[in-house]
């Protein structure tokens, strides 16, 4: 357990805003306290509504994507319906614990925006699951919190909850040795989604 929680390397948040949802990750790449990359992708467009961010071992952060988006994919052409965010957090709660006895060592959220509105859910590398206004998962998640607590509101708006995420990776990145290299965002509104990449 204590291996595994040393693996949770960087820093990634959440936050659910009154017109959508924003995930955000740092770049960086690291074991421990080897730095393996600075061009690490953590944070994943799933459908043009649902998208995922994860801390953790980046290669099985990649297998959560692609297992996902597949699963998701199968699943809206069985059912010729779009997936709630909720049905896909519960997809990726069950493929999680159906692999408990070698899990994938990432913590992971799921946010996006359906006919409810916008939603934010976090699991666990056991599919433990969560739903919250916002989160922040990995090592840097202490300082990040910290830094959402103090400016998060129900009435914040995507643009505002970008600017906060953003602010909060940053501070993460300031006293974390495995989080850095830039920072990747997700923004999803009712409009779809826009990726983007902050250099630092």
């Amino acid at each position: 357990m204590s291996d595994q929680i040393e693996l949770m390397t960087g820093t990634t948040v959440g936050i659910r805003a009154r017109d959508g949802v924003v995930l955000a990750a740092e770049k960086r790449v690291s074991y421990g306290f080897y730095l393996m990359s600075k061009s690490g992708k953590k944070v994943y467009p799933i459908t043009n509504r649902i998208g995922i961010a994860s801390s953790g071992i980046l290669a099985d952060i990649q297998t959560i994507a692609k297992v996902i988006r597949a699963n998701i994919a199968n699943l809206e052409i069985e059912t010729k319906t779009p997936v709630s965010v909720r049905a896909a957090a519960k997809l990726l709660s069950i493929i999680l614990f159906q692999n408990k006895y070698m899990p994938y060592i990432a913590e992971t959220m799921v946010g996006g925006i359906d006919e409810e509105g916008p939603r934010l859910f976090i699991l666990d590398s056991w599919g433990s699951l969560i739903e919250d206004d916002y989160a922040a998962l990995g090592n840097g998640a202490r300082t990040a919190i910290g830094i959402i607590e103090t400016g998060y509101s129900s009435e914040i708006t995507v643009k505002e909850a970008k600017e906060l995420a953003i602010k909060a990776i940053k501070e993460a990145i300031a006293r974390d040795p495995t989080s850095g290299d830039g920072i990747d965002t997700l923004t999803i509104a009712s409009n779809g989604y826009v990726e983007d990449s902050i250099k630092l």
